[in-house]
């Protein structure tokens, strides 16, 4: 009996973490799944809401990005994102060297801000584009 009871409880615990390590080896969605799957989260947590016009905004925008998304058109997007990102940080530098020149205590601190605005954006578009 005391040989029973140790197995029983392996035997249970074993079946109860199996959904578990499941759920862990499910590889992370990249490129345009992750962008469909992305898309119909939001469509369910508006579906829940009741918001209809947007999950019918939602729904739209899932076909248009089944129908038109490919790997390398999501690549190049997300290229272009941090380009652009790229040349926000560079002119907000600017503005920020040429306000420091002035010595316009107030201007610089906003920019400050804005440049900081800037880089974090930047980095959320590198950060895509590793997706």
């Amino acid at each position: 009996m005391n040989f029973l009871s140790p197995l029983a409880l392996l035997t249970v615990c074993s079946l109860l973490a199996t959904p578990l390590l499941a759920v862990e080896e499910t590889p992370e969605l990249t490129g345009c799944a992750a962008k469909r799957q992305a898309i119909s989260t939001q469509i369910e947590q508006a579906r829940a809401h009741g918001n209809s016009e947007q999950q019918a905004g939602l729904e739209k925008a899932l076909s248009e990005v089944t129908a038109n998304c490919t790997e390398a058109s999501l690549k190049k997007e997300r290229e272009n994102k941090v380009l652009d990102a790229k040349h926000e940080v560079s002119r907000r530098q600017s503005d920020l060297e040429k306000a420091m020149k002035k010595d316009d205590s107030e201007k610089i601190n906003k920019l400050k801000d804005k440049l900081a605005k800037s880089r974090k954006e930047l980095q959320e578009a590198l950060d895509e584009l590793e997706k």
